[in-house]
C-alpha cells in the first residue's frame, strides 16, 4: 500500500438536477387510483384517503398521496367532544396545514384575494418526491358527471417568486405544464382566480375546497358540511380524481458530487507493495522488480489526515503501471 497526499486543485464539487417521474409506475402521468376499502369505511374515511397506485392486496402497492379535508369551522366530520364546538379532525388539519404553510395560528388561507374556510390537503409520499416536486410538471385532471377541470401550478407565469413558512408557493390555475390558460372563464365572481397553492419544497398542495365545489369554473364535488362521521369530502375528491384519470407531477431532486482526481506520476506506485515480493532477509525476490518494476492499481483508498479510511474506489480493471506510463484516476462521490 502506498500513500499520497492530495492537493486543493486535486478535488472538485459540482451539483446537478435529476428529474425523474414521481409515481410508482414510473410514469409522469397517475391514472389509475386505488384506496384501502379497509380505510374508506373507518373513522378515518370521513376526512382522510390514502390513494395507491395498484390495489391493496398486490405486495408491489405503495401509498402515492394521502388526501385530506379540512374545515376551519369544525364541520365534514363528528366531533372530538361534543360539548366543544368546532373541535373535530377536519378543524385540526385546517390548524395543521395552516401552521406549516402560513405560521399563524389563527390565519385564514386566501386563494387569490377571498378566503376560505374550507380545503382538501394533497401530501405526496415522502418518499415519492425525494427532495422537491418539480414546478411547471403538475396537471391534475378532475372529473365529476359533466364537468371536467384541468388544474396546473402557474410557474412558468410568475417573475417573482412567493415564499411562506414552508418555501416556495405557487398558485394553481386552470391551464396545464405551468401556464395558466389563456382564456379562461374563471370562477364565479363571489369566489376567486385560483384554485389553490402548490408547495414543491414539501410536497403539498392545498386545494380551495369551495372553489371545486362550484357549478361554474368548478366540479362540483357536492360537499357536504354536517358534523356526522360520514360525510367523507376526501373521498369526492378522489372520485373526481379516478374520473379524470390523469393526475402528472415529477421529483426533482439536486446530486452533489465530489470529484477526486488521483494521479500516479511515472516515477509513482511502480514497486509492488506486496508482501510475497520480499524474501524473508529482505531482498526483492524477483531482480526483474530492481530495474524494470511493474504494478497493478485495483484499488485506491481515500484516507483522513487520522489515517482513517473514508471511501474505497475499485477500478474495473487492473491498471498496469511502470515507469513509462502515467495515469489519472477519477473518483466520483455523490450524496
Amino acid at each position: 500500500m502506498s500513500f499520497k497526499r492530495l492537493d486543493p486543485e486535486d478535488i472538485s464539487i459540482s451539483a446537478e438536477s435529476v428529474v425523474a417521474p414521481l409515481w410508482s409506475t414510473g410514469l409522469i402521468a397517475l391514472t389509475s387510483f386505488y384506496t384501502s376499502s379497509t380505510q374508506v369505511a373507518g373513522n378515518l374515511g370521513s376526512y382522510f384517503t390514502d390513494v395507491y397506485q395498484n390495489i391493496t392486496t398486490d405486495t408491489n402497492t405503495q401509498v402515492q398521496f394521502s388526501i385530506a379535508y379540512g374545515d376551519r369551522l369544525g364541520s365534514g366530520s363528528a366531533p372530538f367532544n361534543n360539548n366543544v364546538t368546532g373541535s373535530s379532525p377536519t378543524s385540526v388539519i385546517y390548524g395543521q396545514y395552516r401552521s406549516l404553510i402560513l405560521g399563524d395560528e389563527d390565519a385564514i388561507f386566501t386563494f387569490g384575494t377571498v378566503p376560505s374556510n374550507k380545503i382538501f390537503a394533497l401530501t405526496v409520499d415522502r418518499s415519492r418526491y425525494k427532495e422537491k416536486l418539480l414546478p411547471g410538471t403538475f396537471n391534475m385532471k378532475l372529473t365529476s358527471g359533466s364537468l371536467t377541470l384541468n388544474l396546473t401550478d402557474n410557474s412558468n407565469d410568475v417573475t417573482a417568486i412567493s415564499y411562506t413558512d414552508a418555501g416556495r408557493v405557487y398558485d394553481i390555475v386552470s391551464g396545464s405544464n405551468g401556464n395558466a390558460r389563456a382564456t379562461d372563464s374563471g370562477l364565479h365572481p363571489t369566489l376567486l382566480s385560483t384554485y389553490g397553492k402548490f408547495l414543491p419544497d414539501i410536497g403539498v398542495i392545498i386545494l380551495n375546497a369551495n372553489a371545486l365545489n362550484t357549478t361554474t369554473g368548478g366540479v362540483n364535488l357536492r360537499l357536504t358540511s354536517g358534523s356526522g362521521a360520514s360525510e367523507k369530502n376526501s373521498n369526492r375528491l378522489y372520485n373526481a380524481l379516478v374520473a379524470g384519470a390523469n393526475t402528472q407531477l415529477q421529483s426533482e431532486e439536486t446530486i452533489s458530487s465530489n470529484y477526486v482526481f488521483v494521479r500516479a506520476r511515472n516515477s509513482e506506485f511502480n514497486y509492488s507493495t506486496n508482501p510475497s515480493n520480499i524474501t524473508g532477509s529482505g531482498d526483492l525476490r524477483y531482480n526483474i522488480m530492481i530495474n524494470t518494476p511493474q504494478s497493478y492499481v485495483t484499488t485506491v483508498g481515500l484516507y483522513n489526515d487520522n489515517n482513517e479510511l473514508l471511501a474505497v474506489a475499485k477500478l474495473s480493471r487492473a491498471l498496469l503501471k511502470d515507469f513509462t506510463k502515467e495515469a489519472l484516476i477519477r473518483i466520483k462521490l455523490d450524496y
